[in-house]
């Protein structure tokens, strides 16, 4: 029986985790349960479900538990959760920024670490991937994408490796003009055509953005350079990626539209578990598309490259500005189209500078926000 500690257990990846632990009964148990505490409702309603040891708030609020259940509250909360030495397995479904600490945490914790926060892997994965290996911690991304190159790279000889091979639903604004992008509202970013995803990385996947981080996750992850990584439009999102080896074959992972799949096989590897996802019929699907990703209507794509190449602060310096535009458009500051224009113009201001330590990501991140707050100001 493995203890799980689910960091961001309320949002859309932490559900899905815990519906994946309701199905495997036998094989996890939910020690510890995170998440900011506003959605309190669903909070405690997982509380009594499950009834972890700990469960913590970031923010201060007061939740009906069961007696049993310790409750942490503050913003330290969740690095104390990351920081538990009776856990076997942590999920870190946090989102933005406030992932980066407690997957650091968890990467010291010589355990696994089941990531869904890519944003702690751009900005600062050198530190992470660097930490997991001196630690002996286990990380297996959730992502469906890097969890495809993860799962078709087992057994293989990396010296063969060619190039891995992303693939993206295209967002559905995939067929939009400029013009039309224009007029693009926040709920129209939030439909997307394939997956059923949070509001951020649902204007991400809108606007390509979400693969561009992709890019960078998969050269930390795997350490494949920035021209040994492509992009592929795959609308009908049968084909979550694909790795070519040097014989001029290619092995690719194919399966239904769930985050379940991705999220059983980082809690039960190397065996495979209930994951209560449905089973992938082709001959229903009929034809799989394929296309090239256009870098002139999607600029944020083509940034996130220039980015990796880069090097230094420049990923994190682009996770930041992207994060401060994606808030402020689903705010209704600025329109989609001005979100790209946003983070260029904070990526063309900024001096990038070697990340040395976790303080150094902080603080170039704050620094990345309050430029493209200017900009949006001045906007």
């Amino acid at each position: 029986m493995k203890k799980v500690a689910v960091l961001g257990s309320t949002g859309s990846i932490g559900v899905q985790t815990l519906d994946v632990i309701r199905k495997n009964p036998d094989r996890f148990r939910v020690w510890a349960l995170c998440a900011t505490g506003k959605n309190r409702r669903l909070l405690e309603r997982q509380a009594q479900e499950f009834k972890p040891a700990y469960l913590a708030t970031t923010l201060n609020v007061e939740l009906e538990l069961p007696p049993e259940v310790k409750h942490l509250k503050g913003k330290d909360s969740a690095i104390t959760i990351s920081q538990l030495e009776d856990v076997d397995i942590f999920v870190i479904a946090l989102s933005g920024l406030s992932g980066v600490l407690p997957t650091y945490y968890a990467a010291s914790s010589g355990k696994r670490v089941a990531l869904s926060n890519k944003e702690s892997v751009v900005s600062a994965g050198e530190i992470i991937m660097e930490r997991a290996k001196k630690t002996g911690t286990e990380i297996i991304p959730i992502d469906s994408e890097h969890s495809a190159v993860f799962q078709c790279l087992l057994g293989q000889d990396r010296k063969a490796l060619k190039r891995l091979i992303l693939t993206a639903s295209g967002g559905p604004f995939r067929n939009h003009s400029v013009e039309e992008m224009e007029r693009v509202t926040p709920e129209e970013a939030l439909s997307h055509p394939v997956w059923n995803m949070g509001a951020k990385i649902s204007v991400d996947s809108a606007t390509l953005m979400n693969k561009g981080l992709e890019v960078i996750e998969a050269s930390v992850l795997f350490g494949v350079p920035a021209d040994a990584i492509d992009v592929v439009i795959h609308p009908e999102g049968i084909i979550h990626s694909m790795v070519e080896f040097t014989d001029g074959s290619s092995i690719a992972q194919l399966g239904p539209a769930d985050m379940r799949i991705p999220i059983s096989f980082a809690l039960g590897f190397p065996e495979r578990v209930r994951s209560g996802a449905g089973y992938l019929d082709l001959t229903s699907v009929g034809t799989l598309s394929f296309e090239k990703p256009d870098f002139e209507r999607f600029p944020l794509l083509k940034l996130a490259y220039t980015a990796l190449k880069t090097g230094k602060s420049a990923p994190a310096v682009l996770n930041a500005a992207n994060e401060t535009a994606v808030e402020a458009f689903l705010e209704g500051k600025i329109k989609f189209t001005e979100i790209p224009k946003i983070v260029a113009a904070v990526m063309e201001k900024t001096s990038f500078a070697e990340i040395k330590s976790m303080e150094d990501v902080i603080n170039i991140h704050k620094e990345a926000q309050k430029k493209a707050q200017a900009f949006i100001k001045n906007l």
